[in-house]
């Protein structure tokens, strides 16, 4: 199936389900009119939707008689409630589950039968360039798979994993943005303290990470040896790595990831 010519549900358009919604629009590649969704508010979702040339619809079961998939994007604790009646209208449809901590067998437990993939995706799906968690096991059969997976290229990089790191690839895809805006707001600051407006911060050192992080996938270059290129010896930068590493930054980052882990 052409993605211009598939109708996609979104139980659920809080943040994650919209930045997918976002993304698949600004592709070019997925109708506007052909996504749809509901939510608890439906008097908040209609403008939200209507913004975007979606359609708001009023339950989970209208989702998914229109739809032919359907992203299951509500908090974790509510599937099981929401899933579960319309469990008969889910027969034959792809279910692309983007909930933390719902697994594939977490899936056939409560919706058995079903075609299901579990991911976690992080926001910068919005502009097509996230990066997907995707668990290796799934219930999808080969045409929906091929399905399913040509529209998470459209909003950036799906990595597949084992099931029991989905989890920790959740959490270094999808909460690591949170880290590297404080890094861009700190390194704002810096620049902000020393006399660069801070616009003109902010852009200097967003198109830093973004160009940075381009390189490495570009060249698969290992991060020791990119930070090792700009350091010469006795020279600006190993002094401001040597501050960095004296404040325990790795350290820092891999604590966050445990705190999360836990």
């Amino acid at each position: 199936m052409d993605t211009r010519n598939v109708s996609i549900g979104l139980i659920g358009f809080g943040n994650m389900a919209s930045a997918m919604a976002d993304g698949w629009i600004a592709s070019g590649a997925v109708a506007a009119g052909n996504l749809r969704a509901c939510a608890g508010r439906f008097e908040a979702l209609m403008p939200r939707c209507e913004a975007r040339g979606m359609v708001a619809l009023p339950d989970a079961a209208e989702v998914v008689a229109a739809s032919d998939v359907v992203v299951v994007a509500v908090k974790p604790y509510m599937i099981e409630g929401v899933l579960v009646p319309v469990r008969e209208q889910l027969a034959g449809k792809a279910i692309l589950s983007v909930a933390a901590g719902w697994n594939c067998e977490a899936y056939e437990r409560v919706i058995p039968g079903t075609n299901h993939l579990s991911t976690v995706p992080n926001t910068p799906v919005a502009i097509n360039e996230g990066v997907i968690a995707c668990e290796k096991a799934s219930t999808l059969d080969s045409e929906q798979r091929d399905l399913v997976f040509s529209l998470l290229k459209l909003l950036g990089s799906p990595i597949e994993v084992e099931s029991r790191l989905l989890s920790v690839a959740g959490t270094v895809g999808g909460c690591s943005p949170a880290f590297i805006a404080m890094v861009i707001e700190a390194l704002g600051d810096a620049a902000v303290k020393h006399g660069i407006p801070r616009a003109t911060a902010y852009q200097m050192v967003s198109q830093m990470v973004a160009g940075t992080a381009k390189l490495q996938l570009a060249t698969g270059a290992h991060p020791g040896a990119m930070k090792d290129a700009v350091c010469s010896p006795g020279g600006t930068t190993i002094r401001g790595v040597a501050e960095l590493e004296a404040a325990g930054m790795r350290s820092a980052f891999i604590r966050a990831i445990d705190a999360i882990e836990g």
